[in-house]
């Protein structure tokens, strides 16, 4: 019996002791893997299990071997004391792997969290240390960046042809281009610079109520006393922190009277076809009605009223006749008779017969021509026309000792000047937008004919130049006629 279970026992023999050799062998495996990779969990989670499963393997071989000598040494009754034993261990050794097991998922989780932080940690420590290495280049770089913006928009300040005001909230100046210098007198206040303070106020509750305000027509004073109108657009600066507001002006004189200008011609224009017509209308009944007085005069005897009566018709029928004249050579078409003549000539003989009545009134004639003028094509007796007319109206507007200036001068390659300006008693703006209107006049009724500088404006604008007026109320009145030289 005993000879027929030598093979089970030594297999039970061998197989636990081999049990102990290779669990052993793989803990020590474990434990060098662990050691070489502290950090990782699974090595760690492993060694736990090789270490539970080497006690068991220990364990049970152990009581496996034990039971096999007691066995052999005929005390079987030694195992039933000791078999107890070993059970309890092998049974804490499986509930060890699987607490182990249970709690590895959750130690896994805390891992792989401490994985991604470290990995996180090494990442902004490479980028900090980048950023150390770097960080002299990077500042030169923004600052290199901060300066190209800052010289961009310091230029676009400096050369903007628009006048740029910086100003705090109430309207003090902080800064202005110098656009603004050129067109605006030193002033601490933005509001000094407008005509009208109202509507500097208006424009201020606008910006403070909705944060800007759009183009706005406003007048402003200039240099030298000079009034412009100008288009005002503002918006508060909210990123400044300060509540400082930008201001853009843009001058839009010159492009009103440019506007007024063409509408001025186009009005006149049209009251040039309607006056052609009125006057032929006119002409003809008129030349019938002098033509009657006068044979019905001739007819009467010579002191008696109703010659007198006849006279009088004659009289007023004759300036009735010069103002349908007058009117024919407003809305004539045909161009004047040009040829080159010296414009220095033409003003010469205008002068010498009008600075004479001039003088007797106390005003006096003064002339500042240009040493050498270009010859003008002109119809010669058209111009002396409108000089005469233009002295004859500064005359009237001086009122007792007064001075009138006839300059000429070069205007510009192919342009010259003529600028007869007086001391009188200046237009306000509504009189001057009217001068050129016909039968517009200032004088008492029945001194003129309101057709003088309607005329005058024909005859220049036939002549291919510009007319301009600037006046101001109680400092006088300038004409400046442009025409184009012979070449």
């Amino acid at each position: 019996m005993i000879v027929s279970a030598f093979p089970i026992v030594s297999v039970d023999l061998i197989g636990s002791m081999l049990m102990i050799v290779f669990s052993l062998l793989c803990f020590e495996r474990m434990v060098r893997l662990t050691s070489l990779e502290r950090e990782n969990i699974l090595w760690t989670y492993l060694l736990f299990v090789c270490a539970a499963l080497s006690i068991f393997a220990i364990s049970r071989s152990a009581g496996h071997i034990v039971k096999q000598v007691l066995l052999f040494v005929e005390v079987p009754w030694v195992w039933g004391h000791i078999r107890p034993f070993s059970g309890s261990v092998n049974t804490l050794t499986f509930i060890l792997v699987a607490s182990v097991t249970v709690f590895f998922e959750r130690v896994w989780v805390i891992n792989r969290a401490i994985l991604r932080d470290r990995r996180a940690l090494r990442d902004a420590h490479e980028e900090l240390s980048w950023l150390n290495r770097n960080l002299e280049i990077l500042v030169d770089e923004r600052t290199e960046a901060l300066a190209v913006s800052e010289k961009k928009y310091r230029r676009m300040f400096e050369l903007s042809g628009d006048i740029i005001v910086v100003t705090t909230g109430d309207g003090r100046l902080l800064a202005i281009n110098p656009a603004g210098e050129e067109h605006l007198e030193g002033r601490d206040h933005f509001g000094a610079f407008f005509t009208d303070v109202e509507r500097f106020q208006a424009i201020m509750e606008a910006i403070g109520q909705k944060g800007r305000v759009g183009n706005t027509e406003v007048t402003l004073r200039g240099l030298g006393g000079r009034t412009f109108r100008a288009l005002v657009s503002g918006v508060t600066d909210i990123d400044s922190g300060e509540g400082t507001i930008l201001f853009m002006v843009r001058d839009v004189e010159e492009t009103l009277t440019m506007r007024e200008k063409m509408a001025t011609t186009e009005k006149l224009a049209a009251v040039g076809e309607l006056s052609a017509g009125v006057a032929h209308e006119v002409n003809n009944p008129l030349g019938i009605i002098l033509g009657y007085t006068q044979l019905l005069k001739r007819s009467a005897e010579d002191e008696s009223t109703l010659k007198e009566d006849l006279s009088v018709i004659e009289k007023h029928v004759i300036g009735c006749k010069k103002v349908v004249e007058s009117l024919l050579n407003f809305a004539r078409s045909a161009p004047p008779e040009k040829r080159p003549c010296d414009l220095h000539k033409t003003i010469g003989e205008v002068l010498a017969f009008s600075r004479h009545q001039a003088e007797m009134d106390g005003i006096q004639v003064i002339s500042e021509l240009a040493d050498t003028l270009p010859e003008i094509y002109a119809d010669a007796e058209k111009i002396k026309q409108v000089l005469i007319n233009l002295i004859i109206n500064a005359v009237h507007a001086i009122d007792g000792h007064g001075e009138i200036h006839v300059t000429t001068g070069i205007a510009d390659p192919g342009t010259v000047f003529i600028t007869i300006a007086d001391t009188g008693c200046g237009m306000d703006a509504d009189t001057r937008s009217r001068i050129f209107d016909p039968f517009f006049t200032t004088k008492p009724t029945g001194t003129g004919t309101g057709l003088g500088l309607s005329v005058s404006y024909g005859i220049i604008k036939n002549h291919g130049g510009e007319i301009d007026v600037i006046s101001t109320p109680g400092k006088g009145t300038a004409f400046t006629i442009h025409l184009p030289t012979a070449g």
